[in-house]
């Protein structure tokens, strides 16, 4: 397997997403809701999640068509908890996908309503008349669901403003990421599993390298949120120092940060060979970009 051979496959796998989601986000929502659930979801993003799902597809041999929904779904999932996010409510940041963001361009009630709308479409996605199982619709539905609420990313997100200006504990720090960043990374891995038959050893295991690289992706945020400039990263940086948060750079310090974050993917990459599945390459190639990214 060669670095253009992963290129070739992302690239087409993005290009899938992208063209359903170009055609599942209504753009005649009414007055106007439409332009901005696009403006907050369309042509921007790692879309690290959707090649998550299509990977984990692969991984086990399961169904395109509810894969390609679920990729969808979580994609929705994490463009509307970042339009929320950014909210002066949140984390009042005017940059985001190195465009302005979604309360910027079409005011505070607007964005509300747009990731409101977001997260809707998600579960309406993963729901349609035919294609996709019933027993599938529900697992799927599931798993979404939990990766997106209290016990998931939005109790982290709430953990996360509860504790600006105060100090964490190393435990607690991971705690809060694995349900606010985490949680989600790894949903996107089980979903994708979730469209094939797969072994209680397979999905453990698979279950394991989402947590590994859901932790692994806040860690890398974090150490690049100091070492990047706003205009690689496509939204502002330094952000978390100014706001007094605590982060993995602020807990461990960069150097242990950088350490951690490769002890992850080593924890990942193990996971994937106790899976035994056969074809988890690009789950493996998944795990490398998290942790070398530059943005």
């Amino acid at each position: 397997m060669t670095g253009a051979e992963f290129n070739q496959w992302a690239q087409q796998t993005l290009a899938d997403v992208e063209s359903a989601l170009e055609a599942w986000v209504p753009a005649d929502a009414p007055a106007g809701l439409g332009l901005a659930m696009r403006y907050g979801v369309l042509d921007g993003g790692k879309r690290l999640r959707p090649l998550l799902v299509m990977a984990a597809r692969q991984a086990v041999g399961g169904s395109t068509e509810p894969a390609l929904r679920a990729a969808v779904a979580v994609e929705l999932i994490h463009a509307y908890s970042l339009v929320h996010d950014d909210m002066p409510c949140m984390d009042n940041d005017v940059l985001r996908r190195g465009k302005p963001t979604v309360h910027v361009e079409f005011g505070e009630a607007q964005a509300m309503l747009a990731g409101d709308a977001m997260q809707a479409l998600a579960f309406e996605v993963l729901t349609p008349e035919t294609g996709v199982e019933p027993a599938t619709q529900a697992r799927l539905c599931g798993l979404l669901a939990r990766s997106a609420g209290h016990a998931g990313m939005a109790g982290g997100q709430a953990i996360d403003l509860a504790s600006t200006g105060r100090p964490l504990s190393e435990e607690s720090l991971r705690d809060m990421h694995r349900r606010k960043t985490g949680a989600l990374l790894q949903a996107s891995v089980l979903m994708g599993a979730a469209t094939g038959k797969v072994s209680d050893t397979a999905w453990a295991a698979l279950a394991e390298y989402g947590s590994a690289i859901g932790l692994a992706f806040q860690v890398v945020d974090d150490i690049l949120d100091v070492t990047q400039p706003s205009e690689t990263l496509g939204k502002t940086a330094g952000k978390d120092e100014d706001c007094n948060k605590p982060t993995y750079v602020s807990v461990l310090g960069l150097d242990a940060a950088r350490v951690y974050a490769h002890r992850l993917r080593d924890d990942a990459l193990a996971s994937l060979r106790r899976s035994g599945l056969s074809d988890t390459v690009w789950l493996a190639v998944l795990a490398d970009k998290v942790v070398e990214r530059e943005n």
